[in-house]
């Protein structure tokens, strides 16, 4: 448990933080979720408005911090390759 003042400023910081990144996280788990269930279903035009959803949730995520831009870049290609290939079949 913290003593000092600062210490116990840091861990109110800290608890905000945790809440916080975890709704982040927990709408970009959804959104993944949306569009992999579309692609799952071949629904293209569904498939392509819940990606043009989620894309910007994603970045969000990775601007704030919550993910890493490289994990987001990962996540977002990897959501186009799989409704991309939905379009092509």
């Amino acid at each position: 448990m913290a003593t000092h003042r600062s210490a116990e400023k840091r861990s109110r910081q800290n608890e905000k933080r945790r809440l916080r990144n975890s709704s982040i996280k927990s709408r970009v788990k959804t959104g993944i979720k949306s569009v992999l269930k579309t692609v799952e279903a071949k629904d293209r035009e569904g498939s392509k408005s819940a990606l043009a959803h989620v894309i910007p949730i994603i970045d969000e995520a990775a601007a704030k911090g919550v993910l890493h831009k490289r994990t987001a870049s990962h996540k977002v290609s990897k959501l186009t390759r799989k409704v991309n290939a939905l379009s092509e079949a």
